[in-house]
């Protein structure tokens, strides 16, 4: 969470005080670049889009559905004002300190590098050019125009969603909302009537049911009722930790991950007792 004293209406400012620390020195080679690259994209945005993001530099997640599609993009932004944060912080040594100072200190410096490594990193389908200094778009987003140029092949499934019984469907779309950042959409009208939740490229159908099929799928010897592949869990952690939400594992440290047989990942528990995996999505090439 954030602790600097932020401006409520005006992103520019907010991004003068990202350079302020900038230009003090001590921030990665890359942060510059990062800051560059997130203001052109907040520069592109419609003022309602942008008004979005400062309500959530102070602390409101429950955005309209409107917002949801860019919500990587202000997720991002947190992660550079946290990131600049602590640099600020680490540049007063006081001339004491205590053995719990010294071990507080060591933590923020350890954990800026789970920062910096989204810096540069594209987002929404842009990067920046490095070379140019603009931001262009990814090879993955110009792949996708060509194909929607009759380039590509007929796709016969465009999507898919995972299906949750629920005993009070209503009850588990108000915590995925308000919790979670989804949007629910009350589809009364169709062959299965149902709720169906949505936030970024993911969907969920909630639907009324009782008796074993509601219970979480452990109870049957598997460890999780579903799986999400996330290129940033850090931050959707540090998301999901601040709502309150019980985590059942925790996000292991980068390092330790390394050495780890299994994507770095955390588990949390919705309010249906299901347990929900967040894993690091990584790409093959």
């Amino acid at each position: 969470m954030l602790k600097g004293n932020y401006p409520e209406h005006d992103m520019n400012k907010v991004f003068d005080m990202v350079y302020q620390t900038i230009e003090a020195g001590g921030t990665d080679d890359n942060c510059k670049a990062e800051a560059d690259f997130l203001m052109h994209l907040f520069a592109g945005l419609p003022a309602e889009a942008v008004e979005y993001g400062m309500m959530f530099i102070h602390g409101t997640t429950n955005l309209p559905a409107q917002a949801q599609e860019i919500m990587p993009l202000y997720v991002r932004l947190m992660n550079l004002l946290e990131y600049c944060e602590k640099v600020e912080s680490l540049r007063e040594v006081p001339e004491t300190m205590s053995t719990e100072d010294i071990m507080a200190r060591s933590e923020t410096i350890s954990s800026l590098e789970g920062h910096e490594k989204y810096f540069g990193k594209p987002l929404l389908g842009y990067q920046m050019n490095a070379a140019s200094g603009e931001v262009d778009k990814t090879d993955a987003e110009e792949k996708t125009e060509e194909e929607g140029e009759d380039k590509g092949r007929l796709l016969l499934m465009n999507s898919q969603a995972a299906v949750f019984a629920c005993e009070d469907p209503l009850k588990t779309a108000l915590f995925y909302e308000t919790k979670l950042g989804f949007a629910a959409a009350h589809l009364d009208d169709e062959a299965m009537p149902h709720i169906k939740l949505t936030r970024d490229n993911i969907t969920i159908v909630l639907v009324k049911a009782s008796g074993d099929i509601t219970k979480p799928a452990r109870e049957y010897g598997v460890k999780y009722d579903m799986y999400i592949y996330c290129s940033e869990p850090y931050l959707l952690s540090n998301e999901i930790t601040g709502n309150e939400i019980k985590v059942i594992e925790a996000l292991p440290e980068a390092a330790e991950a390394q050495k780890m047989s299994t994507n770095r990942q955390f588990v949390f528990e919705d309010c249906d007792g299901r347990h929900i995996c967040v894993s690091q999505y990584i790409e093959r090439y």
